[in-house]
C-alpha cells in the first residue's frame, strides 16, 4: 500500500477531501458574486441546473463534499441499526440527507465535513491518550545475547530458554525477567516501576524485561520469557483496564440508548408542529451527544495510562471510580509500614565481666540451631561484627513460647523472654526485667541472654520502618482520606509504638486474619469506602473484602499484577496517595466533561428556539465541545505527584537520614 493510499484511508483523508471540495465550491460561487453560504444557493427540493454554470458547479461540488464526508457516516449508522443500536451517526445522517433534499447543500456539506473532522480528532487524540501503553509496548525487547556452547549468540528474545544465561551490556535492554548471577550494573526500571533513577544490580538481584542498562555488565539467569515477563503482564493488564468500563460510563451508554431516539422524536414533533423542516433538521444536529459519549472513556484511558507510566496499575474504570471515593485505608504493619525483615537494634550488657561482643556472640551461637524468625537477625548481626557464628551447638532445646536453651562448649546458654528465667530457676535478673520493659515500650522484641544460670545481657530486635511511612500517611490525609488504620498480629506495645511514630489514626493489634476481615467489614458498615493494603497470605481475606485491594511492590509477582485492584509496581509507599490522587483527578475530569457536554446541548437548544443557531453552527459548536473534553482529559497525562507532601512537619522529618537505630526500628 502506497503512502498516498494509506493517507487517504486514514482518519484525515475524508475531511480533507471534503474540505477541498467545499473551498472550490465557495470560490466558484464567489467568482460570480454569490455568497456560497447564503440564500443564493437555496432553491427548494431537487438540484436545479438552471442559472449560471459556476453556481451549478458550486452546488454540485457542495453535494459531492457532503457525499464524500457523509457516506461513511451513513454506512456506520446503517451498520449500527442492523445490530439494533441507534447511534449518533444516525442523527447526522438524517440531518444531512434532509438538508440535501431541501436544497441546503452548504449546510449538508458543513455538517458532514465538521462531523468527519470530529471523528479524525477523536481518533488521533484517543491514540495519544493510549500513548502510555504504546510506550510500554515499545520498550519490549526484540533480541537477546545468550551464551551457547561457550559462544555469545544473538537471538530473538522469545527464543531464550528458561535458566539460560543472558548477557546485558551497557545501553542494552534486558530481554527477560531473571536473576543476576554475575557482574554489576545500573538499570533504568522506569518502564516497570515508574522510577527513572537507575537501580544498582548485583548477584542475586531480580531484573525485569524492558529495563535498560545504564552502565556495567550483567549475566542474568532467565526465569521469565515472552508473555511470562512482568512487562508483558503490565501491558496485558493496561490493555484490559483501558477497555473496562466505569459504572458512570455504563450509565451514560444506557442513557444514550433512549436519548438518541428521544432527539429524533423531538425533531419530528417540532417539524410537524411548526412545519419548519430546517428547524427539525437543526434539532437533530445539535442533539448529537458526541461529547457526552466520549467524555468518560477518554478520561479513563488517560488516567489509567498516566498511572501505568508511574508504576500504578489500576484494574479498570470501575476500580478507578471506587478508588476516588476511598475514605479509609487499612494498612498491614509487617511488610507494608515496615520492611518485614527484623534487625538487631540493642545489645545491653548486664554482667560487668562481659562486653557487647560476648553477649551477642553467645546469643547468636545459641540461635544457630534455631528456625525461629528472630534467630536470623542475631546471627546476621554477629557475622557482620566479625564474631564467630559457624557450627551448631552440641545440644539445642526450643522452649515453646519462651525461647531456646543450647549447650555450647559444655556451657548452658538460654535466650528468650522473662518467663524463661523462671524456667531456668534464675532468681537474680541483674536488671533484666526493667531493661526488657524499656525495650518493649519502644516497640522492640527483647530477649534475655543467660550463661550457666547467670544473666549476662539483653538483646533486642525490631522490624525496620519504611522511611516514607509517616509521609505516606500525611499525604493520605491530604488527599481526603479520613481514617488510616493499622492492622497487625503483633502485640499491643509494638503496635502502639509503630502507630505513634508514623501517625496512624487508629491501631488494632494481635489480630488473626479473620479479625482483619472483621475490621474492614466494620469500617464499611460505618460508611467508609475502604482500601486495604497488604502483602501477606494472612491479608488475603481482608484484601478480598475491601472495596479496593492494593498490592505493594507487585513487580515480579504475576499473581499480584493480575488480581490486585491497584498494583503498585515499586515498594514505594508514596505511590499509594499518588494512586488515590490520580483516581480523584480522573473522576473530577469525567464530571467536568459531562458538564461541558450537557451545557453545550442545552445552550444550543436555547439558541435554536431563540434563533440564530444553524445546522452548521450547531455542528461547529458540537465539535468544539468534543475537542474541549478531549483536551481536558489529556491534562491527566501531565498528572504529577505532589512534591511537598501532605504536611510540612511530616515530610522533611521522615526524609532526613536516620542516625540512630532507635529512630528507625520498632
Amino acid at each position: 500500500m502506497s503512502a498516498t493510499t494509506r493517507w487517504l484511508r486514514g482518519p484525515w483523508g475524508t475531511p480533507i477531501i471534503s474540505g477541498l471540495l467545499i473551498v472550490i465550491a465557495a470560490i466558484l460561487s464567489l467568482s460570480i458574486g454569490v455568497n456560497p453560504f447564503g440564500a443564493g444557493h437555496q432553491h427548494g427540493l431537487g438540484l436545479s441546473l438552471d442559472g449560471p454554470t459556476a453556481l451549478v458547479a458550486s452546488d454540485l461540488l457542495m453535494v459531492a463534499a457532503a457525499l464524500v464526508a457523509g457516506i461513511p457516516i451513513i454506512l456506520k449508522a446503517v451498520r449500527a441499526l442492523l445490530v439494533k443500536v441507534i447511534a449518533i451517526d444516525l442523527l447526522v445522517a438524517i440531518a444531512a440527507v434532509g438538508a440535501l433534499i431541501i436544497g441546503q447543500y452548504w449546510e449538508a456539506a458543513a455538517v458532514t465535513f465538521l462531523f468527519a473532522i470530529g471523528h479524525a480528532l477523536e481518533a488521533g487524540t484517543m491514540n495519544r491518550t493510549r500513548s502510555a501503553l504504546a510506550e510500554l509496548v515499545a520498550v519490549a525487547p526484540d533480541v537477546a545475547v545468550v551464551i551457547r556452547e561457550g559462544e555469545q549468540v544473538e537471538i530473538s528474545a522469545a527464543q531464550v530458554q528458561p535458566d539460560e544465561t543472558v548477557l546485558v551490556k551497557n545501553g542494552a535492554k534486558v530481554p527477560v525477567d531473571g536473576i543476576v548471577i554475575g557482574g554489576t550494573g545500573a538499570l533504568d526500571e522506569a518502564s516497570i516501576t515508574g522510577e527513572s533513577i537507575p537501580v544498582e544490580k548485583s548477584a542475586g538481584d531480580q531484573v525485569f524485561a524492558g529495563t535498560i542498562s545504564g552502565g556495567g555488565f550483567l549475566q542474568v539467569r532467565a526465569t521469565g520469557i515472552g508473555a511470562d515477563t512482568t512487562l508483558a503482564r503490565i501491558i496485558h493488564r493496561v490493555e484490559e483496564a483501558q477497555d473496562a468500563k466505569a459504572r458512570t460510563q455504563s450509565f451514560m451508554e444506557k442513557f444514550s440508548t433512549w436519548y438518541t431516539p428521544g432527539i429524533i422524536l423531538l425533531a419530528l414533533v417540532a417539524g410537524l408542529v411548526t412545519g419548519d423542516v430546517v428547524l427539525a433538521l437543526t434539532l437533530l444536529v445539535i442533539g448529537c451527544p458526541g461529547a457526552l459519549v466520549i467524555s468518560i472513556p477518554v478520561a479513563i484511558v488517560a488516567g489509567i495510562g498516566r498511572g501505568a507510566r508511574d508504576g500504578i496499575l489500576i484494574k479498570g474504570g470501575e476500580y478507578l471510580e471506587t478508588s476516588a471515593k476511598i475514605t479509609a485505608v487499612a494498612l498491614d504493619k509487617t511488610g507494608t509500614l515496615t520492611e518485614g525483615r527484623p534487625t538487631l537494634t540493642d545489645v545491653t550488657v548486664l554482667d560487668p565481666a562481659m562486653d557487647r561482643a560476648d553477649v551477642l556472640g553467645w546469643a547468636a551461637r545459641a540461635e544457630a540451631g534455631s528456625e525461629h524468625p528472630l534467630a536470623r537477625p542475631l546471627i546476621d548481626a554477629a557475622a557482620a561484627e566479625g564474631l564467630p557464628t559457624g557450627g551448631l551447638p552440641e545440644h539445642t532445646q526450643p522452649v515453646p513460647g519462651k525461647g531456646i536453651v543450647a549447650t555450647l562448649e559444655g556451657r548452658r546458654v538460654a535466650v528468650g523472654n522473662l518467663p524463661l528465667l523462671a524456667a531456668e530457676d534464675i532468681v537474680e535478673d541483674r536488671g533484666a526485667a526493667a531493661e526488657v520493659d524499656r525495650l518493649a515500650g519502644l516497640g522492640r522484641t527483647p530477649m534475655v541472654v543467660t550463661l550457666d544460670g547467670r544473666v549476662i545481657g539483653v538483646v533486642a530486635v525490631a522490624d525496620r520502618l519504611h522511611t516514607d511511612a509517616k509521609e505516606m500517611i500525611s499525604r493520605l490525609h491530604a488527599t481526603g482520606v479520613k481514617k488510616v488504620i493499622m492492622l497487625t498480629g503483633d502485640n499491643h506495645r509494638v503496635a502502639e509504638a509503630v502507630a505513634a511514630e508514623v501517625g496512624v489514626d487508629e491501631v488494632r493489634a494481635q489480630l488473626l486474619p479473620e479479625d482483619k476481615l472483621a475490621v474492614v467489614t466494620q469500617l464499611q458498615s460505618e460508611g467508609f469506602t475502604v482500601a486495604m493494603v497488604g502483602d501477606g497470605v494472612n491479608d488475603a481475606p481482608a484484601l478480598a473484602t475491601a472495596d479496593i485491594g492494593v498490592a505493594m511492590g507487585a513487580a515480579g509477582t504475576g499473581v499480584a499484577i493480575e488480581t490486585a485492584d491497584i498494583a503498585l509496581m515499586k515498594d514505594d509507599l508514596l505511590k499509594l496517595p499518588e494512586a488515590i490522587g490520580l483516581a480523584r483527578s480522573t473522576v473530577a475530569v469525567m464530571r467536568q466533561n459531562i458538564a461541558i457536554a450537557l451545557i453545550t446541548v442545552v445552550a444550543l437548544l436555547v439558541g435554536v428556539f431563540a434563533g440564530g443557531v444553524t445546522m452548521a453552527i450547531g455542528m461547529l459548536v458540537h465539535e468544539g465541545s468534543v475537542l474541549l473534553v478531549i483536551i481536558n482529559a489529556m491534562r491527566l497525562l501531565r498528572h504529577r505527584r505532589p512534591a511537598g507532601g501532605g504536611g510540612a512537619a511530616a515530610g522533611p522529618a521522615v526524609r532526613a537520614p536516620r542516625t540512630a537505630p532507635e529512630e528507625q526500628t520498632v
